[in-house]
């Protein structure tokens, strides 16, 4: 298991004890190490795909003990121990937190005093201790955790629109969807195509690129229960009856394991979207959804503050 970035906090000084200047992915390598850490667990990214868990965690375990002023940058991704740190290490605590860096050193408590005032927030700091012990996320993690939270609710709302909304209305944000995903060539030309017919289980045909070289047989269903594999045979064999080779099976409910495990023994190739996936996919491609905030995360350009 990947540690939090207050368990590190006293590792991470230790490991530079020796007073010896130290760069940040040394850190990261001695304590993968002292923590045992799997080539699975050092490869685990953030949602974002922006940095690794574990060099983030360390990141702002240092960040910390920076602000402290237990530990000093002394170049671009380069740091040592303090006298500050040296003292601490020689009262060989049993651990280093944001709780003792808080109770130990009031120009630490001053800090997060002062971004609390920088911010307008009208909360004593005493409400920012309070909580500080159950803190395992560093910043990026509580953010992104945040926006996983919103975004899962977007889906759910989502979802329950569509299942309420016309059949036809369906239809027409499946055309629009899969022209936002590059297919169809323009949204007049895949609505003409999705009239194609109604039969045999299938919903309509979409140009699979814009240039039309081949199609796509569509079948699109407002469905409650779960969707099993009988129902994809049928359209298997509805798409045998077009000599079609490949379909999307878009419903509002989900698949069964065994639909989901199906594979036609012919060439014919069919692609199961579901509710869940559905939903993801107008996000992703900003289809019935809107921004309503952005926020920008910023970082020292360390090349501007270097001296010719």
């Amino acid at each position: 298991m990947i540690p939090d970035f207050q368990t590190l906090m006293l590792p991470l000084l230790k490991s530079i004890s020796d007073g010896k200047i130290h760069s940040t992915q040394e850190a990261v390598t001695s304590l993968a190490k002292e923590f045992k850490l799997t080539d699975d667990e050092l490869n685990e990214w953030l949602p974002s795909k922006k940095q690794k868990t574990f060099h983030n965690r360390v990141h702002w375990a240092k960040a910390h003990l920076k602000m402290a002023a237990v530990v000093d940058n002394v170049s671009r991704g380069m740091f040592q121990i303090t006298e500050r740190g040296r003292k601490i290490l020689k009262e060989n605590p049993a651990k280093i937190n944001l709780r003792y860096l808080t109770d130990k050193f009031p120009d630490f408590k001053n800090s997060i005093e002062g971004v609390k005032n920088k911010e307008g927030v009208g909360q004593a700091v005493s409400d920012e201790i309070r909580i500080i012990d159950i803190i395992k996320e560093t910043p990026e993690e509580q953010i992104e955790t945040g926006y996983k939270q919103i975004r899962q609710a977007l889906e759910q709302e989502l979802l329950s629109k569509l299942k309420s909304v016309h059949p036809a209305f369906f239809e027409k944000i499946v055309v629009e969807l899969l022209v936002k995903m590059g297919y169809g060539g323009s949204i007049a030309e895949a609505g003409r195509a999705t009239r194609y017919s109604n039969d045999e289980g299938i919903d309509g045909v979409i140009k699979e690129d814009k240039l039309g070289l081949d199609v796509i047989y569509i079948q699109a269903k407002r469905w409650e229960g779960v969707v099993g594999r009988p129902e994809l045979h049928k359209f298997v064999g509805a798409l045998a009856g077009q000599g079609a080779k490949k379909g999307i099976f878009i419903t509002t409910s989900y698949f069964s394991k065994e639909a989901s495990e199906y594979v036609p023994r012919n060439e014919t190739k069919i692609v199961l979207i579901d509710g869940a996936m559905l939903a993801q996919y107008m996000i992703d491609y900003n289809l019935g959804v809107s921004i309503q905030s952005t926020y920008e995360i910023k970082k020292i350009d360390s090349d501007y503050f270097e001296e010719d």
